[in-house]
């Protein structure tokens, strides 16, 4: 649609004019600084990030990402922000995740805008909600940006619906990790 031709549009004019993103200056309407943001970067497709999360990725001075979030949405942050890697594979940690809650406090009680950019949603199968309690129990602000989850957006690309009236009724997630086996 227009919104996926406009963020295509935006990449190409940042990799064009050697710039990173937006002004440096430029704040998204509501992004505060002080803050940390946990947003949904979709399912892999930059066209799929939502509004919201492209404004904050915009006017962040930190941005904390995870393995599966495409690389080009790296390119709508601002030159002069600093981006971190904590992506996690089975079994390789670039960070934990008390290094990851350290980060973003740190950051947030330097004055920053601080994007958190998970793939897919950041309350289905990430560490969103882990996070949100860290910040929480930080007095850290703190606010949540919802992503496209790959659940949802992997069968509407094939064009199955994950429910339908004379079908089914209903959708379960399950995850093929918990605390125990997943660090």
């Amino acid at each position: 649609g227009p919104e996926y031709a406009e963020l295509v549009d935006d990449l190409a004019d940042a990799r064009e004019s050697g710039k990173r993103g937006g002004d440096a200056g430029a704040q998204a309407p509501g992004a505060e600084p002080g803050t940390v943001y946990l947003v949904g970067a979709g399912p892999g497709d930059p066209g799929l990030l939502t509004v919201r999360g492209r404004r904050l990725l915009g006017s962040a001075d930190t941005v904390v990402y995870d393995a599966l979030v495409d690389a080009r949405l790296l390119d709508l942050c601002p030159a002069a922000a600093s981006r971190i890697y904590v992506g996690k594979r089975s079994g390789r940690h670039a960070r934990s995740q008390d290094e990851i809650n350290g980060i973003l406090v740190a950051d947030a009680r330097a004055g920053r805008r601080v994007v958190r950019l998970k793939g897919g949603d950041p309350f289905v199968f990430g560490r969103g909600g882990e996070e949100a309690e860290a910040m929480a129990a930080a007095g850290v602000r703190f606010e949540v940006v919802p992503g496209v989850s790959a659940g949802v957006a992997a069968p509407a690309y094939a064009g199955i619906p994950l429910t339908h009236r004379s079908v089914t009724g209903e959708v379960v997630f399950v995850t093929g990790h918990d605390r125990g086996t997943a660090a």
